[in-house]
């Protein structure tokens, strides 16, 4: 059933991100667990304002930095994330030149062709994390520990949104550069990843891309500085002063 959502309820964006993971879930991109994470992540999201903070544009324009300095970017897509914004997922990684890797807890033949063909249809050139893999990452027991070997195994700089707090752990303890998109700033997560962005998908990749084209013309010792000048551990503060200045 398709509902009819008025542009003029207050809560239209929010029915129609939802409406895109109800249609991902009958599509067999998303699985039950995935739609209870996104109430989760929804609710800071109320928190935050629903809008994107100059936190999360700073976070943003250095993850954008990081991928394009980076000598093997891997983009982690899960279902959520395939529903979301495989079309904006694609378009990031076309700009920055990185590899798209489906990588999922929850992980079946079915759910991996079913986001490879989304992202397919969206213009995506090879995805990776289909084929079975013998690489995979330290420290995990789940699902989430294979990797394609020309992936995230090779990566540099990793890009995981709505990423698992553990294996977000993991890639950073075998010294991958991770980047994440996270609208709990309290995660762990979040707190784990080099770069985090405190937003919704929905707003921050395409944050993302308008940074990248931009700073596509960037020399790299200007890429450089921008990373160099962040501080994930100040911007998540930042975040979480927002969250408390709204309370009040």
């Amino acid at each position: 059933m398709t509902i009819n959502i008025p542009p003029n309820h207050p809560r239209a964006k929010s029915l129609h991100i939802r409406e895109l993971l109800v249609a991902g879930f009958k599509d067999g991109l998303v699985v039950p667990e995935g739609l209870i994470a996104h109430g989760r992540g929804e609710a800071f999201d109320y928190l935050l304002g629903e809008h994107t903070s100059e936190a999360a544009r700073v976070a943003a324009k250095a993850a954008s930095s990081t991928l394009l300095l980076a000598d093997h970017p891997v983009i982690s897509v899960n279902g959520n994330v395939a529903a979301l914004c495989a079309k904006e997922i694609v378009e990031l990684s076309h700009i920055t030149d990185a590899v798209i890797e489906v990588n999922l807890f929850y992980r079946t033949r079915q759910r991996e062709i079913a986001i490879e063909r989304e992202l397919k249809k969206n213009k995506a050139g090879i995805v990776l994390g289909i084929k079975k893999s013998k690489a995979s990452i330290p420290e995990l027991q789940s699902e989430r520990r294979r990797v394609d070997h020309n992936g995230i195994y090779k990566a540099d700089a990793v890009f995981v949104p709505l990423e698992d707090g553990d294996r977000t752990e993991a890639l950073v303890n075998i010294g991958k550069t991770v980047i994440t998109i996270d609208l709990n700033p309290l995660s762990r997560t979040a707190k784990a990843a080099q770069i985090t962005v405190v937003d919704n998908i929905i707003r921050a990749i395409p944050e993302m891309i308008i940074a990248a084209k931009h700073l596509k013309m960037k020399d790299k010792s200007t890429l450089k500085k921008i990373v160099e000048e962040f501080d994930n551990k100040s911007n998540l503060a930042e975040s979480l002063r927002l969250i408390r200045d709204r309370k009040r």
